[in-house]
Parts: C-alpha cells; structure tokens; sequence
C-alpha cells in the first residue's frame, strides 16, 4: 500500500485542449449526461495530456462543458461544468458544500453516509463515504486521480476530518489505466470505526472491507426488512458483516442465521453481534451460500425471512446472461428454504442487470419452485447514492420484497 500525491491544482485548470463533438452528439451530454465517449468526437484540437481539462464544443464551437480527457479510456470525457470557469480547490469545495447539505438533510442525526456519489454529486469519478469523523475515498477516473491532493484539501476545509484513507481497489481504476492503491493519505491512520444505523452499532474495518468498507447503499432496504421481522426466524445469505442480520434481530427476530464465504466477514459480523449484544440471537457460518442454501433444503430447514444479497453477477454487458442465470439460480435455491407466507429480500447490484431483468429472475425462479410470489415492494439504492435521471449508470441498485402466497 503507498500514498500517491497529484500534481499541482493549477495544472487542473488548463483547458488548452478542445474536444469538438460530432455533429448532433451534443444533445445527451446537453440533457444532463456527464459522459462524452469516444466514438462521438470528430476532432481533438490542441494537446490535451491524459487527464487533463478540456473545453468540450459542438461543430460551431459552442461550448458543451468542461471535462477531464482521457485519451485511452471508453469514456473519453467525463463533464465537470458547463461553463468556463477554474477547476480547482474551491470549485471542488463548493460541490463538497452541496453535497453535505444533501446528506445533512437526508440523515440530520448521523454524521456517516455516502458523502459524494460521482457524477451524481457533480464529481465525476470521485467517491467519499464519511464514517463519523474519519473519510475514505476512492478516485476512479485518471482526471480525478490527478486531482486527488486537491480533492484532500478542498475536504480539509469542508468537513475536517481525522483522517482521509484511499480505498483505490476498484476494478473501474483499471479501464483508466490506474493502479491498485490503498493507504493513508491525510491525518492518522485508523483501522476500524464503530457507526449507528438507527439502533445497531456497526464497526467498520476501514482498510480491510469491501468498497470502503460498508454497504450504505442498502441503509434504507435494511429498515424496511425489518417490517418483517417480529418472531421470525430469519436467514441474512451474503451476510457481510452483519448489518441485515443486526437489524432483523433488533426488530424482534427470533433466531437469524447469517452465511457468507468470507471467513474474515463472518468474524466481523459475530464481532458487531457482540457489539449490539445479539450473539445469542445471531448466529454466523462461513459457508459458500449456494451450496449451503442446499444443505438446509434437504435437512428440511425453512425460515419466515430470507435476505438475498449477493456481490454484482456481471460487470459487463458481455456477461449477462450467465448472470441471469445466476440470479435465477440463487433465487431458486432460496426460495426452497422460505415457509409459505415467508418474506423474501432480493437484491442485486449489477448495473447491466436491468430491474425488468432481474424481477424476470425472480419471477422464473419462482415458477421453477412452484411458488407464487406476490411483489410488495421494488425498491433501490439509498438516497445518499442519488440517481441522475439523465444518466441510468448513476442506478444501479435493485431489491426486491416479495411474498410467497
């Protein structure tokens, strides 16, 4: 793990470059869309380093934006503003600010959520989860990789914070043409951080978990399970480390089984049992789901509620049709192990998995098990990780509640 420090924030002002877009491929980025691809442009006038901002202009010179140029990735643009101005500390402080208000209003009581989801938040490539007093980010785009100290100080002066962690493992860094980093980039360095999601405490391994380290994305759909909850006995397949399981058993579950094939994340989940002072009701295997799924069918094992949450299928669009039938598949199994009248929470985060699509698995999976599902709810990521309606890769997120009649 190392540290890497950004050029200057002046370099990141520089628009010497015009990208000039083929005729009549204004019109999606204009409507909102913060990406310019590289099939749409014609002609690139100027020198324009990787990662550079660049002035982006229909055929008659019009201005479209400012955007940070990547000449070797897909996304060849990703837009910053639609008018000149500098793109430097306070330009990124005052999309800080915004931001802040949004969650300030969205979680008055709390001081961890999402702080910065993209391009929804007008940043493109760049991530902030706030996890009390300590921030972890992650800069998926070379543009904002080269900002990344300019980023650091623009979130010293808005939120103040004990530390900054890079968490850049993501595999979208690697389109860009960026390494793998993770490491302390301001402040002191800090393992693990205890937050409250409402009435569970959860503590969170900064270096070590997935993402940066939890899964705020799924806050709202943990407390709508919990409807579910009162004298159930439960199964949390793809627990994590807990949250699902924690919330169900604070609502009145009887007994929760948790599953999950990380056996570092079940020791984190029996440890967060212990913290809420559940471990009697929770209990944790690391088990490969699938097959475990089976084993508890065939022992005849069935439960009220089931939560089904597993990592994304497919990120490619090449890939989805093996992850359909993956969905069905995983659905079919949990399925089996749900009493009539159980509640099922299925969820996945595969943005080339449309919802059409994936209720189409579900819905499969149920006619294969001879279940009849009835869909109370269809539901999608935290308001912390917002949708721009203009640009559908800002939604990734589905769950669904259904009930088997």
């Amino acid at each position: 793990m190392d540290q890497h420090t950004g050029p200057p924030a002046a370099t990141q002002q520089s628009t010497a470059a015009r990208v000039v877009l083929n005729a009549r491929e204004e019109r999606r980025v204009v409507r909102g869309h913060r990406w310019v691809f590289s099939n749409e442009i014609a002609q690139v006038d100027g020198t324009a380093a990787g990662g550079a901002v660049v002035e982006v202009v229909r055929q008659d010179g019009r201005l479209v934006g400012l955007g940070h140029y990547n000449p070797h990735s897909l996304i060849a643009v990703r837009i910053l503003t639609d008018r000149r101005e500098p793109i430097d500390r306070a330009f990124v402080a005052a999309r800080l600010r915004r931001a802040l208000r949004l969650r300030q209003r969205l979680y008055p009581q709390s001081a961890s959520y999402r702080l910065v989801h993209g391009e929804s938040d007008d940043l493109p490539g760049l991530i902030v989860d706030r996890y009390e007093d300590c921030l972890a980010i992650q800069t998926l785009s070379l543009g904002m990789d080269l900002m990344k100290e300019t980023v650091c100080d623009a979130l010293e002066e808005v939120i103040k914070p004990r530390c900054i962690l890079e968490r850049n493992e993501s595999q979208l860094r690697e389109r860009e043409g960026l390494p793998m980093r993770a490491g302390v980039l301001r402040g002191e360095a800090v393992d693990t951080v205890i937050i409250e999601e409402g009435d569970v405490k959860l503590e969170v391994r900064l270096m070590e978990g997935h993402k940066t380290g939890f899964y705020f994305d799924q806050r709202e759909n943990r407390h709508a399970m919990r409807r579910f909850a009162a004298g159930a006995r439960a199964l949390d397949a793809f627990c994590h480390d807990g949250a699902f399981s924690l919330h169900l058993a604070r609502a009145g579950a009887q007994a929760v089984l948790g599953l999950d094939i990380a056996a570092d994340a079940v020791e984190a989940a029996r440890g967060n049992a212990v913290l809420n002072g559940l471990q009697v009701i929770c209990q944790f295997e690391a088990m490969d789901v699938g097959p475990a799924l089976e084993t508890l069918h065939g022992s005849n094992e069935r439960f009220d509620v089931v939560v089904l949450d597993p990592p994304s299928f497919t990120r490619t669009r090449k890939n989805v049709a093996a992850a359909k039938r993956g969905y069905e598949e995983i659905n079919r199994k949990a399925l089996r192990v749900l009493r009539r009248g159980g509640i099922l929470g299925t969820a996945s985060c595969s943005f080339h998995i449309t919802d059409e699509t994936f209720l189409g698995c579900v819905q499969e999976a149920a006619f294969r098990t001879q279940r009849v599902l009835r869909l109370l709810e269809w539901r999608s990521q935290a308001p912390d990780h917002p949708i721009l309606p203009s640009m559908p890769e800002t939604s990734y997120r589905k769950s669904g509640l259904v009930e088997v009649v």
